[in-house]
């Protein structure tokens, strides 16, 4: 137990201190990861590391999949809910016939079922790694949207055909007319136990007496009984967990208030943190344990099954975005669609966007070893390498080089929208005119006689002069912009190391100068982001 948690504090510290010098490297975190922990899989002595896949279905995927689905934008999901459906579920089914085929045809004695099931297993692309490398790239939110909410839908359908092949290949039987049915039962009904679940959750944050501590943490508890609740009844957890949060994350300025709202987002943050950098240098460790399980196969001739295969999977997803933009143009003709004259630019970014994650390396690890029979599970190691040889491609190759494709791309948002600062400042110039003319119209007797409500709407009006200036401002040249961004991160810096020096004098307690401090972080989180 004791080498148990030295192992996972260990791993932590290395994430901790890999995701900063990947940071200063400018190196998108997951690819770096991933080839540190290959890396020190090859020092000498460093203990072989085994994943347990029930680990990563159990512990890691929940809460990665809930807090991807709750920062989900639903305008945008139910904007591109055509495109993102067809490439959740119908380039996944489309992706593992083509690697069912390819494989069953050039690898010897692969048949198609285990083909499909080796199809089934690679299919979805990874969301962390997709987002992590688009971060400091100028892209369109469209296509960012599109990607993060493909990426929420296709892991319950790449697993549900993981699944269905799997019980093909152990029993050798497989009836294409009860695989479709319980492919679509399996995901409504997981769709419809994980909002069962985010019901009762919702009744709990609305009507009991909970308190700020026990909020954030049921906002925990959710996504894993969400996912047990729907494995208990042999349905999709991953389209439970995606429905239910979706739901909540939607109902959240109903259930949530203002204090639970501003820690669970630093409590989600940490904990996505730490379990994505956990799982990245996990796959990169597993790499002398794949070898050795290699057994008879040559490294050179599985090397090229791999590379095979993810050849296949990047042709085929590009093949696929070019054909449903020209089935947009079309249908288009005859049904309300997001954008009907779509750009040809936008299939290249998609396509290339499909790098392989955690999801594909826990389908594959959870292979069993034997058949019902009692005999070895055909070419399992080798389907083990391929998987790593996929993630570890498109992870590396296709991350590195999406930056270039973006910008040589230089693909329009379709949609017209309005620059993120000015966005937030015209939200916050409505408030304010709301909020003024609710307290003029409502408490005028109030505004005459009591000094506090007046010093109150002296205050709001200043606000939205204020909010009315730096509208304006955002129009003003770079020169004047940068010189204002500067003067206010020199005013944050002098009024902390005030309340620094402060913090020495007898005069003031420590609990009220950790107050301050608090409200000074949320003041400067507030204004986080610089005008542009």
């Amino acid at each position: 137990m004791h080498q148990t948690l030295l192992l996972c504090l260990s791993l932590l510290l290395a994430v901790s201190i890999l995701v900063m010098i990947g940071q200063r490297l400018r190196i998108p975190t997951p690819i770096f990861l991933v080839l540190s922990g290959l890396g020190i899989s090859l020092i000498p002595g460093i203990p072989r590391i085994e994943i347990d896949p029930e680990l990563i279905f159990l512990i890691f995927l929940p809460p990665l999949l809930y807090e991807a689905a709750w920062f989900m934008s639903w305008k945008e999901f139910w904007r591109w809910r055509r495109i993102i459906m067809v490439l959740a579920f119908g380039l996944v089914v489309l992706t593992a016939l083509a690697v069912a085929y390819v494989s069953s045809a050039l690898i010897p004695g692969f048949t198609l079922a285990l083909g499909f099931l080796l199809g089934g297993i690679v299919s979805p692309p990874d969301a962390v790694a997709a987002t992590s490398v688009l971060k400091n790239v100028n892209i369109s939110k469209s296509t960012v949207s599109i990607l993060e909410g493909e990426s929420l839908v296709n892991d319950a359908s790449s697993l549900i055909v993981f699944r269905f092949a799997l019980a093909a290949v152990a029993s050798g039987t497989f009836v294409f007319q009860t695989a479709a049915v319980d492919f679509f039962l399996v995901t409504i009904l997981g769709v419809v136990v994980g909002l069962a679940v985010a019901g009762i959750f919702y009744a709990i944050h609305r009507w009991l007496p909970t308190s700020t501590s026990i909020g954030v943490l049921l906002t925990f508890i959710a996504p894993y009984t969400m996912y047990l609740v729907a494995e208990e009844f042999e349905v999709s957890g991953v389209m439970a967990v995606v429905s239910g949060g979706l739901f909540l994350s939607n109902q959240s300025h109903r259930i949530l208030n203002h204090s639970e709202r501003i820690q669970s987002v630093s409590m989600w943050s940490t904990v996505v943190f730490a379990l994505n950098g956990l799982v990245f240098i996990l796959i990169g460790l597993e790499l002398p344990v794949i070898i050795n399980g290699l057994g008879d196969y040559s490294k050179i001739e599985a090397i090229e099954y791999g590379l095979m295969v993810t050849s296949v999977l990047i042709v085929s997803r590009i093949l696929f975005s070019f054909v449903s933009v020209a089935f947009t143009r079309f249908i288009g003709q005859y049904i309300t669609v997001a954008v009907r004259n779509v750009s040809y630019r936008a299939p290249l970014i998609l396509g290339w966007s499909g790098m392989r994650g955690v999801v594909s390396l826990a389908s594959a690890l959870s292979v069993p070893l034997t058949l019902q029979n009692g005999e070895p599970f055909p070419h399992r190691n080798l389907i083990l390498f391929i998987t790593f040889v996929v993630i570890l491609v498109t992870l590396v190759a296709q991350g590195l080089t999406l930056p270039m494709i973006i910008r040589w791309v230089n693909y329009v948002d379709p949609i017209p929208r309005l620059p993120e600062d000015e966005q937030q400042t015209r939200i916050r110039l409505k408030l304010a005119k709301a909020a003024l003319t609710h307290l003029q119209e409502n408490y005028a007797n109030d505004l005459n006689d009591n000094e506090l409500v007046r010093n109150m709407k002296n205050q709001m009006e200043n606000d939205l002069h204020q909010t009315k200036r730096h509208l304006n401002a955002l129009e003003s040249d770079s020169e004047d912009i940068a010189r204002y961004n500067q003067i206010r991160a020199e005013i944050i810096t002098v009024k902390r190391d005030e309340l620094q020096r402060l913090s020495s004098k007898q005069e003031f307690d420590d609990d009220v100068l950790r107050s301050e401090e608090a409200r000074m972080d949320l003041e400067e989180e507030k204004n986080n982001h610089p005008i542009h």
